[in-house]
Parts: structure tokens; sequence; C-alpha cells
């Protein structure tokens, strides 16, 4: 280990040594790059609070939360193991697997199944090339594992999902592809979020992959419940990007997308008179840019240390769209779309943008 490495580090545990944590100097340590990543991100995704003397019972309850989830999450209506005798009283006059009324609790499990589908896919296709997502986890789900519970597993219940016949065509290759049809639903339903079955993976990733492979033991055997409750935070700060309904909107993904170009104007010109001369749109290259966080367009380990600036910056997504736009320019003049080695000079290209507003 480097002389700098170790000193980085003691800064760190300096820092997140103190009773009460200051923030500004976390996250100036953090925009340089990250050397404690698990409590440092949990604090700038607002998962654990500054004051260390709350972290214990925080956690234990939070974790705690998370396995209740998960009972709530995986129970199918009215299916318990026979050899358990659990009582099949879900299943009554009124409410049954064919009750069409949309508040029916058998309506709502079909429906989930649908979702469930979309995220059994992007959970197989997220870093497929890394041994590490390809594995069993050191720590499994008692609760889902253990074949004597009266749970069924999502897994089990995504196997079990029929498909419509409608819903299958073959191509003239050969090569099956499944849709499903068009349906319409409640406000406030997941299907309003037109994009959230898919791409979500390439956010979770990152994030578990961090929590579960730190050095410390209790990091890694709670990274799953962590995870989900800082992809949560993120997820409410990113959300309106992902509500069609607010595409148009000052808060949704298009205004955001014509920003890009606005600022690009006024910061290069050059490049935007580039752009408009070959009719690139932003919606070519922002859109994903934006929405997933860079994350599709990095190794993994590059897209945690640009993450590392981005989760530390206190305008965090007004500096992602400089990100944005150093990108696009070294894509555009210097590389033509080759892949970008150095993420530190685009952290510090976009540093020197926000810097000279």
């Amino acid at each position: 280990m480097s002389s700098l490495h170790k000193s980085r580090i003691a800064e760190f545990q300096d820092v997140l040594g103190e009773p009460k944590i200051v923030l500004q100097k976390l996250r100036e340590l953090c925009f340089s790059g990250n050397n404690v990543y698990v409590p440092s991100v949990q604090i700038l995704l607002n998962y654990l609070p500054v004051e260390k003397a709350l972290w214990s019972t925080l956690l234990k309850k939070q974790r705690e939360l998370y396995s209740q989830f998960l009972k709530e999450m995986i129970i199918q209506p009215g299916i318990a193991k026979a050899n358990l005798g659990v009582s099949r009283e879900d299943v009554t006059l009124e409410d049954h697997p064919l009750n069409p009324n949309p508040d029916s609790r058998w309506n709502t499990y079909f429906k989930d199944n649908e979702v469930l589908l979309q995220i059994d896919k992007d959970v197989r296709r997220l870093c497929p090339d890394m041994a590490f997502f390809q594995r069993p986890t050191d720590y499994p789900c008692l609760l889902i594992l253990d074949p004597q519970n009266e749970f069924e597993t999502l897994r089990k219940r995504v196997e079990q999902t029929t498909l419509k016949s409608q819903t299958v065509a073959r191509n003239r290759s050969g090569v099956t592809n499944v849709s499903s049809p068009l349906k319409t639903s409640a406000p406030n339903s997941l299907s309003e979020y037109e994009v959230l079955p898919n791409g979500m993976n390439e956010i979770v990733g990152p994030l578990y992959y961090t929590f579960a492979t730190d050095p410390n033991s209790d990091w890694k055997e709670h990274a799953e419940a962590d995870t989900f409750f800082c992809f949560t935070n993120l997820m409410a700060e990113i959300r309106d990007n992902f509500i069609k309904s607010l595409d148009d909107s000052q808060c949704g993904i298009t205004y955001k997308m014509e920003k890009v170009y606005s600022t690009l104007k006024e910061k290069d010109v050059e490049l935007y008179l580039k752009l408009q001369e070959q009719n690139i749109k932003p919606q070519f290259f922002a859109f994903r840019w934006l929405t997933l966080l860079l994350s599709q367009e990095f190794l993994l380990p590059d897209v945690i240390r640009i993450w590392d600036s981005l989760f530390a910056d206190d305008n965090r997504f007004d500096f992602l769209l400089l990100l944005t736009l150093r990108i696009k320019y070294i894509n555009s003049f210097l590389m033509q779309d080759y892949p970008i080695s150095d993420v530190h000079l685009i952290l510090k290209k976009a540093k020197e943008l926000q810097d000279s507003k």
C-alpha cells in the first residue's frame, strides 16, 4: 500500500471518527476519490446520519424492516405449503384468482409477476462478464432459502408465470421475442414509471458491489438491505426522470436533455455548432447518460469513481450534466467515440466548468 493511499485512509478515518461527522469535509474527501466507501456513500445518500451514535440503532431498525419487506413481498396470496397446514383463507368468494376487480389482491399479484419477469431479465444481464455477479453470495437470505418456510421465492414465481400466447412472436431468424400487451393502469401504479423495469439494475449493481465487497464483514452481510435503502433514496432524487407524464415539465427528462444543449451553447459554442451541423440531438446520448448516471458508459471501477464525485457534490445532478458535456466533447473532438481510459480527465474538466460559473 502506497504512502499516499495510507494518508488518504487516515484522512477518512479522522473525519469518520468524529462523534458528529462534518459533512462538508466528507464531501471534499469523497469528491477526490472514496477510500472508505460504505459508511461514506451511505451518509452522502442520506441513509446514515452524521451522528455516529445513531448508526447502530438505525441500521438494526432498517435491516429488520427490510426483512419484513421480504416476508410481505414473497408471500403468494392463498398459496402455502400443504405440509405446514396453512389455511387457504385468501381464496374467498369475493377474491379469487379469476377476480377481475383492479383492487383484488390476486389481480395485484399477477401484475407483479409481469414486473418480476422484467427484473429477472435485468438481473441476469447485469455485468455478465464479472464473476462477482455470477456466483452465489456468501450471505444468502436464510428466510428465502430455508426449504421449511412457508414462502414461495420470487424466482419460483417467475418460473411458474405463464406467458400469454399473443405476446410470443418468432422472427425469421428463429429468435423468439416476448412482449407484454399494452394495458391501462391506475395513476401512481408501477407502470407509470415507464422506464423503471429497464436499466435500474445498472444503478443497483455498483452500489451492491461496493457494499458486498467491503472488507468489513458486517457491511458485507447486510449489503442487500443497505443497498435497498440507498437505492431508494437515490431514486427519490431522480425518479422524475422515469415518470412519463413529467417528461415535458421542468423536472422531467426532456427538459434536462434540452438543458444539456443550452448549457453546451453557453460553455462550448464550438462543440454545440458541431453537433448542430451533424444534426445530433441530445436524445441520442443524453437520455441514457442522465437517467442511468453514466453507469453503462464505463467499466464498473470507473463508474464507482465517477459516482464518488457525483454523490459528493452538493448539486450532484448539475454536475452530472457537466460530466455529460465533457464526455461528449472528448468523444466528438479527441477520440471519435473511442473508450475513455482516464475518468479523472472527465472529472477535472467538469469541475473546471463548474468553477467557471
